[in-house]
């Protein structure tokens, strides 16, 4: 093995490996993932430290589902169009995680708002009882599904506009 030659650093296919390999890249199935895994797990391991059953299904469902549903949607639109956006990119990152959490977490009390409105309106009003828990799931989901999916797309976003020498582009 040490006999082994490399090849001059000048070459261009050394420059595109290594160019590669040093440039992190954002993986929205990675960063979905961990979307939902961080909110179930902590709902879970509450609901078993306070023995409620509810709080244990409600971590792989309306927690867990609310934030795979938030952080795809926000991670699609980060891929898209984060980059150009420049209210996005300039401020610091904590006051673009706020601010999209904020913005999810009242999207979330209106999605809890129209999943306790629909049963009323067809007429099953005795289910709505099944509906009491989204009140918090939904907004504490997207809170932290933002939070994460902003703060780790930023992360990556200034780390490669560090490698790239300044281009935001």
């Amino acid at each position: 093995m040490s006999n082994v030659k490399h090849s001059h650093k000048t070459d261009p296919a050394y420059a595109l490996a290594s160019a590669g390999s040093e440039e992190k890249g954002f993986v929205l199935w990675r960063e979905v993932l961990m979307a939902y895994v961080s909110p179930a797990v902590m709902a879970g391991i509450g609901g078993l430290i306070t023995g409620d059953r509810s709080l244990q299904i409600a971590a792989l469902t309306t927690i867990g589902g609310t934030s795979v549903l938030i952080a795809w949607l926000l991670g699609l639109w980060l891929r898209k169009r984060g980059r150009s956006k420049r209210w996005f990119v300039e401020p610091p990152r904590l006051l673009v995680v706020v601010m999209f959490a904020l913005v999810c977490a009242s999207l979330g009390f209106f999605a809890a708002w129209v999943t306790n409105r629909v049963p009323d309106m067809i007429g099953l009003s005795d289910y709505s009882i099944w509906f009491d828990r989204v009140w918090i799931d939904f907004p504490l989901s997207g809170t932290i599904a933002s939070s994460i999916m902003t703060w780790r797309w930023r992360k990556v976003f200034e780390e490669n506009y560090t490698l790239n020498g300044g281009d935001r582009r």
